[in-house]
């Protein structure tokens, strides 16, 4: 199983796909307007899948943050949507720590992994369609190497979207909701919804932390 997942995480790291995420990737070392991070050496790659294959459940979200995931290498980390994540974990029993700060810090996830739809930071946090399907084989591979597997996360309608495409089923079928659970035929696992953990949600209200720690912790049996 390590083989297997090194092999995989190399393929990800190593995917030049799409030439316009190559580019931004590499201006990721440009810092934000508070001028943090300006000693860290950013990742500026694609970002692999934080976790083990045989977990239970595995959490998708959008892409990779230019100042987060795209900064430290592992995904949620090092922004806000991150600290909501690994807090909500840590209080749900399935990580050692509530944060998560660098790729060498001592967090333990407990039967989750954590992806994202699009594995390279996109700008304004959008990516194309191109991009979307260009990524989509890696999920394809890493939903069908996790045997274990109980329930998909997905953190948002573009998550959702792109889960269903593959599997082969229809977005008016499966229509994306906040705390809803979708089974399908033939498949031993479940798609959950939950509103991304972003800023806007949060600011907004449109999630609260209590909403997202109440699905969270319904997916820890």
């Amino acid at each position: 199983m390590n083989s297997m997942l090194e092999d995989f995480d190399k393929r990800v790291i190593s995917c030049r796909k799409c030439p316009r995420l190559v580019k931004y990737a590499t201006e990721t070392k440009k810092y934000n307007k508070k001028n943090e991070f300006v000693n860290e050496k950013y990742w500026c790659k694609p970002v692999p899948s934080f976790g083990s294959l045989d977990s239970t459940l595995l959490i998708v979200g959008l892409a990779p943050g230019k100042h987060g995931a795209g900064r430290t290498g592992r995904p949620f980390t090092g922004d806000f949507a991150g600290e909501i994540l690994y807090k909500a974990l840590y209080e749900s029993g399935l990580s050692n720590i509530k944060k998560s700060i660098s790729k060498s810090d001592e967090l333990k996830l407990k039967k989750v992994r954590i992806s994202n739809a699009v594995r390279c930071a996109p700008p304004q946090n959008k990516p194309t369609n191109n991009e979307i399907i260009n990524c989509r084989p890696f999920l394809i591979e890493e939903i069908r190497m996790m045997t274990k597997l109980k329930y998909i996360l997905a953190l948002g309608s573009l998550a959702h979207k792109q889960i269903l495409q593959c599997i082969g089923e229809k977005q008016a079928s499966y229509k994306f909701q906040h705390n809803i659970k979708h089974k399908f035929p033939n498949l031993k696992w479940e798609l959950v919804n939950s509103y991304h953990t972003s800023r806007y949600n949060i600011n907004t209200k449109r999630l609260t932390y209590e909403m997202f720690l109440e699905v969270v912790k319904e997916l820890n049996h």
